[in-house]
């Protein structure tokens, strides 16, 4: 098992940033991939952006150049530094982990909510 602890979530005007962090513990071995997904209200989960244990980095096409994610491999952590934030990005934000033994096993945060008034 993985736990996953977020941190860093709020309240913001637009046009304003927020950074979201993310503490793993437990089983962390093997964890390929972390990221951040978020769902908004009457919506489905949807991705953010993810980050390999390589650096390989994915993003939604609506948070590029927007939204950065990092990862420190020695601490088992992954950021999320979210910048000219919009209305449209309030959602509750989830923490995510993949691991590989055998097959995929995913592992989610308990979520922040970010808030991003007009």
């Amino acid at each position: 098992q993985v736990q996953l602890v977020e941190s860093g979530g709020g309240l913001v005007q637009a046009g304003g940033s927020l950074r979201l962090s993310c503490a793993a513990s437990g089983s962390i071995s093997m964890i390929v991939t972390m990221g951040w997904y978020r769902q908004a209200p009457g919506k489905q989960r949807e991705l953010v952006a993810t980050i390999t244990s390589g650096g390989t980095t994915n993003y939604a096409d609506s948070v590029k150049g927007r939204f950065t994610i990092s990862r420190d491999n020695a601490k088992n952590t992954v950021d999320l530094q979210m910048n000219s934030l919009k209305p449209e990005d309030t959602a509750v934000y989830y923490c995510n982990s993949r691991r590989f033994v055998l097959k995929f096993y995913d592992y989610w945060g308990q979520g922040t909510q970010v808030t991003v008034s007009s």
